[in-house]
């Protein structure tokens, strides 16, 4: 059993692009790119920082006290929160990045 194919549509309802290449020295030449750099460097020692300082507090906290620190739940949410704030503040910047290597140009 098989369909009858109208010549005069494509088969697929997608256009494959040719591949791009891994890298492309172009790229860094680009002012996006540096910037893209510069934001997921930031993001990432501001995430380090925040998550360390989390557990350090945690740790020096009395643990004597009922409410002696934030505990394993309160440093879970601090890394969830501020990869959450991290994401939404950088990601129009340093998304672009995968997008532009990964990606075909169109």
């Amino acid at each position: 059993m098989s369909k009858d194919l109208d010549p005069a549509f494509p088969t697929g309802d997608y256009f494959d692009h040719p591949p791009a290449p891994f890298f492309d020295p172009e790229e860094l030449l680009r002012w996006s790119f540096y910037r893209a750099v510069i934001a997921e460097f930031i993001a990432t020692l501001l995430f380090l920082y925040v998550g360390v300082l989390t557990v350090i507090g945690s740790q020096s906290q009395d643990s004597a006290a009922v409410c002696g620190g934030v505990g394993v739940q309160g440093i879970a949410w601090a890394f969830g929160g501020t990869i959450f704030v991290l994401v939404y503040c950088t990601a129009g910047i340093s998304g672009k990045l995968f997008y532009s290597f990964f990606l075909p140009r169109v």
